[in-house]
């Protein structure tokens, strides 16, 4: 065997070995956490039972349509509290931004606590805001909005500073020398630049909220999560069933909407 087959060879070797190993690990670690949470594997062979009783009971019905005036009600208001925490999250990230971004920032220091503060904000899961709110503001819209914020905040601060990073040192440079001051780049050169930009992140994160309020009003008892809540334990599963189809046409609604609006501003 020459030289360059046997390096192929020993090259392939490494990368089934690694595969071997990769599939070794993840089957070792299924079996240990089933064994610690007594799940049984044949168990997933009855999982069409679920299914079967998913479909007979969740089918919504002419008795459950005499619910869609409150769903639909609730599904508005769902709407409205993913639209305002996300819009009001976009100006404060967008000044924590300005003010972080290495191309713009005016102390280091800054730099690095906005970096882990925006951070801190959306690694904590919302299901984690929305209970750590809770017991402070109880069981009311201003929960769910606080916990929308706080986690859109981070995220899109982080988003933020790296599309006002990606405008480049360059042409700031460029704006200075022409006698521009700090909020003259900001203002006049950099926002009118990366604007779509910016304004498809929002629209992405209205996208995830909108579908996150769903979640955040289970534990709020508030909007669409909690009549969902509601009518499941109530044992009204039609009008449980249609309030799941209309978050889900919800969902497309504003992705549809979102995405055209997209292609307006490219």
């Amino acid at each position: 065997m020459t030289p360059k087959a046997l390096t192929i060879s020993q090259f392939f070797f490494k990368k089934r070995l690694h595969l071997t190993l990769l599939v070794l690990i993840l089957g070792l670690a299924y079996v240990v956490s089933s064994i610690g949470l007594g799940f049984q594997t044949t168990a997933l062979f009855h999982a069409q039972d679920g299914l079967i009783w998913l479909l007979h009971n969740f089918i919504p019905n002419a008795e459950s349509m005499r619910y869609w005036q409150d769903i639909g009600h609730q599904l508005v208001r769902t709407f409205l509290i993913a639209v305002t925490s996300t819009t009001c999250a976009a100006v404060i990230s967008l000044f924590l931004a300005a003010l972080g971004a290495n191309t713009l920032s005016l102390n280091n220091a800054v730099t690095w606590f906005i970096r882990g503060f925006s951070s801190l904000m959306r690694n904590i899961p919302i299901v984690a805001w929305a209970m750590i709110l809770l017991f402070s503001f109880k069981q009311n819209d201003l929960t769910g909005f606080l916990a929308l914020f706080f986690m859109t905040m981070g995220f899109l601060t982080r988003a933020f500073m790296e599309t006002i990073e990606d405008f480049g040192m360059d042409k700031i440079e460029a704006l200075q020398a022409t006698g521009a001051n700090y909020l003259q780049v900001i203002f006049q050169g950099l926002l009118p630049e990366i604007a779509a930009a910016l304004l498809s992140w929002v629209l992405y994160m209205i996208e995830n909220n909108v579908r996150d309020a769903t979640l955040v009003g289970l534990l709020t008892g508030t909007g669409i999560g909690f009549i969902f809540d509601l009518y499941f334990k109530g044992m009204r599963y039609g009008a449980a069933g249609l309030v799941v189809l209309a978050v889900i046409i919800l969902v497309v609604g504003v992705e549809v909407i979102s995405n055209l609006i997209g292609r307006l501003i490219e």
